[in-house]
């Protein structure tokens, strides 16, 4: 089955009545688990992006400390599992300062955990891909607004 266009979504919930688009909305919400969280994202925290940055925050604090460091390979089943997360939360809010926010909080607390980039391909390419998508979304930003985070990108020599 083929699914149609946006605009073509857009006009027919256009057309119907307001009853109708939250019935819609709640089916959506109970389907899956990332609509729920977009929706929830959408409607509470969509106006105060730094509140959200900081749950954001603890909530990768959080999935940090559940990382066991026995081994290389739990250690970057846990690195991954945070990536899924961050990518998650940052598509949420699809604001370029937030994703370079994050993605630099997660790079930073790589640093501080002293994981060994060395000790895995795969954990290495984790943190160079985060690296590389930093540089990207900073590129993408405004003159004013790169100034404001050149400090917290030379402390992850990225920028010299």
């Amino acid at each position: 089955m083929k699914s149609h266009t946006v605009h073509e979504i857009q006009k027919e919930l256009s057309t119907l009545e307001k009853k109708d688009v939250l019935d819609l909305c709640m089916r959506l919400v109970k389907h899956k688990k990332e609509n729920k969280e977009l929706l929830s994202y959408l409607l509470f925290e969509v106006n105060d992006e730094k509140e959200y940055l900081e749950k954001v925050k603890k909530a990768l604090d959080e999935l940090f400390n559940e990382i066991s460091r026995k081994s290389a390979y739990t250690t970057k089943k846990g690195l991954q599992k945070v990536v899924r997360n961050l990518n998650k939360f940052i598509k949420n809010s699809s604001k370029k300062e937030t994703e370079l926010d994050l993605r630099i909080y997660f790079c930073k607390k790589i640093k501080v955990a002293r994981i060994n980039l060395d000790s895995s391909k795969i954990i290495s390419n984790l943190y160079y891909r985060e690296i590389d998508k930093i540089k990207v979304a900073f590129s993408k930003l405004h003159e004013d607004m790169q100034y404001d985070y050149k400090e917290d990108l030379e402390k992850l020599a990225i920028v010299q």
